[in-house]
């Protein structure tokens, strides 16, 4: 099989790269970046931006299956550089594929899609998107995986798409190293009452559940066109898991907190002075965050289970021993 992985020299995708390769594979990643470390027999690296379709076009020749990981996760930015890439990119993934007949596509999108700031408790996929979003990320990639979902079936093209919850592992570059930055820096609190329950992934397990996904992706098959929370299958509570990984690291446990509705006001505030200002930086608090470290948001996996055979290789402890084993050899 010849694969396309956007965002290939990235955390999960580089995971999705080394599984293609490691069971034999060819491999193209497509990156804005140059990943020198990814030359090997089997993986063939293009520099290029989802932003620009004909390079996109470019990168699908001769591709069996692409799997579309590149996105710009953040929760603060403007509109235009959310919609360009989460949106604008995905469209220029579907018409190149469309264009140079690859037959499947295996979409990376998030839980975020459907959060509508309450507790989500073991929720399946039939949920619905809300009617309004705090934060672009989430927007911009309800938008996306709805033009994922439509594409299924057009022009030759099979499309379905995985919503892995909360990625976390070795080589982690955005989720683990901004809550150990601040942790160490005393600026962690538990936001609401430290009870709420959320699902996380480990991120081997995400990079299986893609290749099982697009394995299974034929036609007639039920998972054309569909959408599918990915995760451990096991909630943690939050703050003991956060709490947990900071004493194996030696770092002191966050034991100071917030109510939820004094973070929300701040994260209010915060957008504002930073909206009025033109500050491109993160605020510290952002309603969207609030409502992610207060609520929980954890989903049934069933679907995945039966339709591709997911199932968790990694343990959730075996996964925690080897993120803090990682991270004290750094």
């Amino acid at each position: 099989m010849k694969a396309l992985v956007t965002g290939g020299g990235g955390f999960l995708g580089r995971y999705i790269v080394e599984r293609l390769v490691a069971r034999g594979d060819f491999v193209r990643v497509l990156g804005r970046s140059k990943y020198p470390e990814l030359a090997r027999p089997g993986i063939e690296t293009v520099q290029g931006d989802l932003r620009d379709a004909a390079a996109v076009a470019k990168a699908c020749e001769k591709i069996d299956v692409v799997f579309h990981v590149a996105a710009l996760p953040a929760i603060w930015g403007r509109w235009r550089d959310f919609y360009a890439v989460n949106v604008q990119g995905t469209e220029n993934v579907l018409a190149g594929c469309r264009a140079r007949a690859v037959p499947r596509l295996v979409y990376t999108s998030t839980p975020s899609v459907i959060f509508d700031r309450s507790d989500l408790c073991n929720i399946d996929e039939t949920y619905p998107y809300p009617d309004r979003y705090d934060c672009y990320y989430p927007e911009t990639k309800a938008m996306a995986e709805r033009l994922v979902v439509a594409a299924n079936g057009r022009e030759g093209l099979l499309t379905t798409a995985l919503r892995p919850h909360l990625v976390w592992g070795p080589r982690d570059n955005h989720l683990i190293p901004k809550v150990l930055e601040r942790a160490r820096a005393g600026q962690l609190f538990v936001v609401g009452d430290g009870s709420n329950k959320v699902d996380v992934t480990y991120v081997e397990n995400a990079a299986d559940a893609h290749l099982q996904a697009a394995d299974h992706l034929r036609a007639g098959s039920p998972v054309a066109g569909q959408v599918y929370f990915i995760s451990q299958g096991e909630p943690v509570v939050l703050w003991d898991f956060i709490n947990r990984l900071l004493e194996r690291l030696g770092i002191p446990k966050v034991d100071k907190a917030i109510s939820y509705r004094t973070a929300k006001s701040l994260g209010a505030a915060l957008e504002v002075v930073h909206t009025l200002l033109l500050l491109s930086r993160e605020p510290r608090m952002t309603r969207f965050l609030a409502a992610q470290l207060a609520k929980s948001h954890y989903f049934d996996v069933s679907r995945a289970k039966r339709d591709f055979g997911y199932a968790p290789r990694i343990t959730t402890a075996e996964g925690l021993e080897r993120l803090v084993a990682y991270l004290q050899n750094q």
